[in-house]
């Protein structure tokens, strides 16, 4: 599988993603009542409209999952060798990319017809959901919480019943990563209700934290990797 995201991600990098993961579908469902991350509800919307003859309604529904699809493919053609050649820091590109759509969503009038709005947070959703993979080499998802839920009962029942010792920081991780998936929902709800639209300015606000930290991580691995090189005094 191609990746443009070579490197674990690190605690307060993967807490930090799975507040926006949260924050988004909160986001969407608050105000249009569809999924941003979760397509396999919006899957079920779509059935549920078609069946009960709401035509337009169950479009709708179809326009997130697009959306994601074409995210999800993105990422993919970054991360092959052609495109590797030519797009140096692509992780910072795909970081970059959702700040700038997530702005762009939070300067767009009231008036704006509802499809834009989800399609952009969709592909946000799907750009962040193939790109971070990892959280310190365990498999975790920052868009949505069941398989991190999953993990974290697993590792945790390890660790207590099990008396695993490697098993305790694997459930302290993703322990993490559910609170913070759920308090950035919590957050998402009370922002959105609040300031309608230019709520999602806040996921873009975090993502940009995001991105400081990604290159703050580059530059010591850099700085480490040249003192490794540099021949001892």
């Amino acid at each position: 599988m191609v990746t443009i995201h070579r490197r674990t991600d690190k605690l307060p990098v993967g807490a930090l993603l799975a507040s926006v993961g949260g924050f988004l579908d909160a986001f969407t469902l608050v105000l249009f009542q569809v999924f941003a991350n979760l397509q396999s509800g919006n899957v079920i919307l779509f059935w549920l409209q078609l069946t009960s003859w709401h035509w337009r309604a169950a479009a709708l529904r179809l326009v997130p999952i697009g959306a994601f699809a074409l995210g999800v493919l993105v990422v993919e053609l970054l991360g092959t060798p052609r495109l590797l050649r030519v797009v140096r820091r692509p992780l910072r590109v795909v970081v970059t990319i959702e700040i700038v759509l997530l702005a762009a969503v939070a300067a767009l009038p009231a008036h704006t017809p509802v499809g834009v709005t989800t399609v952009t947070v969709a592909f946000v959703a799907a750009l962040q959901f193939s790109t971070f993979t990892t959280l310190h080499g365990a498999p975790y998802a920052t868009v949505m919480t069941t398989g991190n839920l999953r993990q974290w009962i697993t590792a945790t029942r390890r660790w207590l019943v099990d008396r695993d010792p490697t098993a305790r920081q694997r459930s302290q991780h993703y322990g993490v990563v559910v609170g913070s998936f759920t308090l950035g929902a919590m957050i998402g709800v009370i922002c959105t209700r609040g300031l309608g639209q230019h709520a999602i300015a806040v996921a873009a606000g975090l993502l940009v934290v995001v991105l400081a930290l990604l290159i703050r991580e580059t530059r010591q691995l850099e700085g480490r990797g040249a003192g490794a090189a540099a021949p001892s005094s």
